[in-house]
């Protein structure tokens, strides 16, 4: 069994590694576990020009610099996916695909998940055309067409990205107006090479064969619009989808209250109705997810969790 932690950070992006910075510098014993990559979401933004103190920084810049200093506090990393919480007798037990650990207390940090939009074959798709990150996929379309799905801030960083890769670009929005910030949007319709498609409703993924290949792939899509009802087909070699996020709290759904859609319910200061028990970032139901309030989350979680170590007896037995 491995030692036992004062904290452990389930998710490395900006909120759990706020997080590790406050606990390490209170001189707590912290351990974070992460599935994919530090930084999170952060990661995927090609420029950030919304934090405070910096004029302009990329996504993986700012995500190595607060991984950086977390490591500088002290905090351990655990690399792997966590499938569960439970706790028993005063301790927490983290269990991931290949280990087991225990910790006096824990903070779910663990974010939210690209949303899908739900229409047949679009899991078989995946890979074949359709994806869910311009960073990572964006390269396999230069100078092809490419349609991006969505229209808030994920979708126009999206087409920016892809709009410099790729010959052509459409992004397609239900609603008759973006939702993603004005710079952003004015930045997008400067480009020549992207064509907005508003006020639609994706209906259909459409397949072909390709001479060769045993596998379907992606051809194009079919909307309707909302208003007039008329159909039309947009032919595409690919499919950037980015309509949204869902919360990634699959380990905590027996050990953590969560509202309608999956987020943990907790207080302001990242308190929820186990004791112990917090959360920090998107993962956490509230009104506004952005990296300033994810790191706000889990600067308090951490101060939470501080002041419950402060009272909470040691479990007999723990090793310490």
């Amino acid at each position: 069994m491995h030692k036992t932690v004062d904290i452990a950070i389930i998710g490395a992006g900006p909120a759990g590694l706020t997080a590790a910075v406050y606990a390490g510098r209170a001189g707590k014993s912290v351990l974070i576990f992460e599935k994919e990559s530090f930084g999170g979401q952060m990661n995927y933004a090609l420029n950030i020009e919304n934090y405070p103190g910096i004029l302009s920084v990329s996504g993986s810049e700012l995500a190595s610099r607060m991984t950086e200093q977390a490591l500088a506090v002290g905090a351990d990393t655990e690399f792997g996916r966590v499938v569960s919480v439970e706790k028993k007798n005063g301790l927490f037990y983290i269990r991931t695909e290949d280990d087991e650990f225990t910790a006096l207390s824990v903070i779910a940090s663990a974010g939210v998940m690209p949303g899908k939009l739900g229409l047949p074959y679009e899991d078989e798709l995946t890979g074949y055309g359709v994806s869910y990150c311009a960073i990572c996929d964006g390269a396999f379309y230069s100078k092809k067409t490419v349609i991006v799905a969505g229209g808030g801030n994920a979708a126009a960083d999206d087409a920016l990205v892809l709009s410099d890769i790729c010959e052509k670009v459409y992004i397609v929005h239900r609603r008759g107006e973006f939702r993603a910030e004005k710079s952003l949007v004015d930045e997008l319709l400067k480009k020549s090479n992207v064509e907005t498609v508003l006020d639609v409703k994706i209906t259909e993924l459409l397949r072909k064969n390709i001479s060769g290949s045993s596998s379907e792939y992606f051809a194009g899509i079919k909307v309707r619009g909302n208003s007039d009802g008329i159909e039309r087909e947009i032919a595409a070699d690919g499919l950037f989808v980015a309509v949204g996020r869902i919360p990634d709290n699959s380990p905590f759904v027996s050990i953590a209250d969560t509202d309608d859609k999956g987020y943990i319910v907790s207080n302001e200061n990242g308190t929820t109705s186990v004791e112990g028990f917090f959360t920090a970032g998107d993962c956490r139901a509230k009104s506004i997810r952005q990296i300033t309030t994810a790191v706000s989350d889990g600067a308090s979680a951490a101060l939470s969790a501080c002041e419950y170590l402060r009272t909470v007896k040691i479990p007999g037995g723990a090793d310490l």
